[in-house]
């Protein structure tokens, strides 16, 4: 068999047809006992393109991890042609301790691409590039808001990027937002090694949320079936709504502490001097309302009962994109 018939892939080598579970691991927990994190690996009998589909890559993105698991257990993850990899949870440590971050207090989405001799986040990081990212002609990475904040489901993107920019509208989620890559982050070393990476955000942290979940699933059957991957037993459905294009935003940050409540939804499109929630304290002597600066489309909600001064608490469009 050619090199292209045959993926070798952790040290296991999965031929064109056939499935496989492999495990990606890096260290032991402090009691010696061996964690395993599964890769499924799907392959046609037919060649094709490679995506790869993560989440997990902070622990406590739990809305990330069940439209993996859903792909995975719908059996979407069966391509039509060419090869579909998953690993529905990367931070598995995180994931066991209902933790964001790993054991040695660092956040994986800021030590990529990592290092060999690293700290244990850096070394699993070094091993994903290394060994798994490379495979792949797209990437499809599931997160969700961290802490209270909700996020709008939404693609995250870099602009002027033609690829990138057909591939969001095939996902059409509710949004496209124009971000710059992170630095160290998981989506910025893909884009330096030349691997097209959407970036799905939705929903909260510790939270499973149905819409959510279904924007996530049926944005991926959209892309697979668009790269001509999807088994035809699956239905593509078209959105209600027409994709918004964000090019800029920013955040609204609490000028007072106290009780917080929004009052607009997720989503909406409000005008300038709108009431989007009140800032209260608990002995009703006082309550201040949060207006829109300007018009814009609400696309991140602050759901914490408790705020203090300066959280973030609103994501709101500035620009939009034609």
């Amino acid at each position: 068999m050619s090199e292209k018939e045959v993926l070798d892939i952790l040290g296991e080598k999965v031929a064109l047809g056939e499935s496989a579970k492999v495990s990606f691991n890096v260290a032991k927990l402090h009691t010696q006992n061996t964690i395993d994190v599964p890769v499924i690996i799907e392959r046609s009998k037919k060649p094709g393109p490679t995506v790869l589909i993560t989440a997990g890559i902070h622990g406590d993105e739990i809305n990330g991890v069940e439209i993996v698991r859903q792909i995975i257990a719908k059996g979407i993850n069966k391509p039509k042609r060419g090869t579909i990899i998953c690993i529905p949870v990367i931070n598995v440590f995180g994931f066991i301790n209902m933790d964001r971050l790993f054991p040695d207090g660092r956040d994986l989405n800021r030590v990529f691409p990592g290092g060999k001799k690293g700290s244990l986040a850096s070394r699993v990081a070094h091993k994903l590039m290394n060994e798994i990212v490379p495979h792949a002609d797209l990437i499809l990475d599931f997160h969700t808001g961290g802490a209270d904040r909700f996020n709008a489901a939404q693609i995250r993107v870099v602009k002027n990027e033609i690829v990138l920019d057909e591939l969001a509208q095939v996902f059409r989620a509710p949004f496209t937002l124009y971000t710059k890559n992170l630095n160290n982050s998981f989506r910025s070393s893909c884009y330096k090694l030349g691997i097209p990476i959407l970036l799905f955000e939705g929903g909260k942290s510790f939270n499973i949320d149905n819409t959510i979940t279904n924007t996530g699933v049926n944005g991926t059957k959209r892309v697979l079936h668009h790269l001509e991957m999807l088994n035809s037993k699956f239905k593509v459905s078209k959105p209600k709504k027409s994709c918004i294009k964000i090019e800029e935003s920013k955040w609204l940050r609490a000028k007072y502490s106290g009780m917080f409540k929004a009052s607009v939804a997720i989503n909406s499109r409000v005008e300038k001097g709108d009431v989007l929630g009140h800032i209260t304290d608990p002995y009703g002597s006082f309550n201040h309302f949060v207006k829109a600066p300007n018009d814009g489309y609400i696309f991140n909600v602050n759901e914490s009962p408790i705020i203090y001064q300066g959280d973030a608490i609103f994501h709101i469009s500035t620009k939009l994109q034609n």
